[in-house]
């Protein structure tokens, strides 16, 4: 697998909209970069001590037969104690990507909407997908999803 740049992730558009870098008002990066791109929040996000919660990337995946997306921690929100659940887009799929983050400090934390919470790191596969992503999750809607029973 190859691991795409950021020009490739603009001129393929895999995402939607496709930001270019920013600097949210945390002061944390956000949007397209060298070789991934940081995911924004849909909405204000509060993160209880210890609880698990779901938010949504404000971003539509729109990914090809033949590109895969593996979301990772963002690593100024781990040194608050925030974490992602990583996850991975499939060849394929298409959607708003429900995130499950964790935190992990002592104190609340409020994420507000627009800002950077995860990175996807998008890759080439080596061949087209035989059977592309196509199962309960395609065209998921906007806002965190729960977990949905097999269709």
């Amino acid at each position: 697998m190859t691991i795409l740049s950021g020009q490739t992730i603009r001129r393929l558009k895999l995402l939607e909209p496709m930001r270019e870098r920013y600097v949210d008002e945390n002061g944390n990066s956000g949007g397209l970069g060298t070789a991934s791109y940081d995911l924004s929040l849909d909405h204000d996000v509060f993160l209880y001590p210890g609880n698990l919660n779901l938010a949504a990337a404000a971003e539509r995946f729109v990914l090809p037969a033949d590109v895969m997306g593996i979301i990772h921690d963002k690593s100024s929100l781990v040194r608050r104690g925030v974490t992602v659940q990583n996850t991975v887009a499939d060849p394929g799929w298409r959607g708003f990507l429900t995130l499950e983050l964790i935190n992990h400090g002592e104190h609340l934390i409020l994420l507000r909407a627009g800002s950077a919470v995860a990175q996807v790191v998008f890759h080439f596969l080596d061949e087209v997908a035989e059977q592309p992503y196509n199962g309960k999750y395609q065209d998921q809607e906007r806002g965190p999803q729960f977990a949905r029973q097999e269709m």
